[in-house]
């Protein structure tokens, strides 16, 4: 099945070599561009694409606004955003994250990485791995701030053992393989696992499951370094 992206930077230039890039690969197509972050919104709605590949500063409503907007639309919950910066440790990608984006990359990343990053989000997963982002989760997701919670600490308790152990090792960047060579099961129970617990916790995907462990307390934010 092709993956349909929509691509959301201002710089033309920079749009064109993306979707180059993204057309060029048998499994995926863009479906439309946008200048900005409204046009983002719009684009979306009209689209229904599986990956929004966003850019943070954008004049107007930046990206920040765009994916809140996208993620908070009922009839969109099956677009992910895929955040694209130069700021890989901006206070913004945190934010990002909180109102529903699936995960960041740099833009000097390579083809390859960007391209698996795409088809990582459209599977539902988080690309929340690299040590900036851990790093990033540190500084921002388990700090007090404006933002409210995701879910109440006390629905942690609709989870099973089992299903929380799951989410713990989650927010620590494991893998579903790596956390079933851990606990000794299987990658698709493991998958189900985490599917069950987004479920109970009302969170979009396994980037805010991942939010929702480090704001309930289940998993505390290591010092950096």
């Amino acid at each position: 099945m092709t993956i349909r992206v929509l691509l959301a930077d201002d710089q033309t230039l920079l749009r064109a070599t993306f979707r180059i890039l993204i057309d060029s690969d048998p499994d995926m197509e863009v479906v439309a561009e946008a200048a900005d972050g409204q046009e983002a919104i719009a684009l979306a709605s009209e689209h229904r694409p599986d990956v929004v590949l966003m850019d943070i500063r954008m004049p107007g409503t930046d990206g920040l606004a765009a994916t809140a907007g996208i993620c908070a639309r009922p009839e969109l919950s099956d677009v992910r955003v895929l955040i694209l910066t130069t700021f890989e440790n901006d206070e913004n990608v945190a934010k990002a994250l909180r109102s529903g984006a699936s995960g960041f990359l740099g833009k000097d990343v390579g083809p390859d990485v960007l391209l698996a990053g795409i088809r990582t989000v459209a599977a539902g997963d988080a690309l929340l791995s690299p040590s900036a982002t851990r790093a990033l989760i540190s500084r921002f997701l388990a700090t007090p701030d404006d933002d409210r919670p995701l879910t109440r600490p006390e629905r942690l308790a609709l989870l099973t053992d089992r299903e929380r152990e799951v989410m713990a090792l989650a927010a620590l960047g494991r893998s579903n393989h790596e956390i079933a060579d851990h606990l000794v099961v299987s990658p698709l129970t493991v998958r189900s696992h985490v599917s069950r617990s987004m479920t109970k916790l009302g969170a979009r995907d396994r980037a805010q499951l991942v939010v929702i462990a480090y704001q309930s307390g289940l998993v505390r934010a290591q010092p950096d370094g």
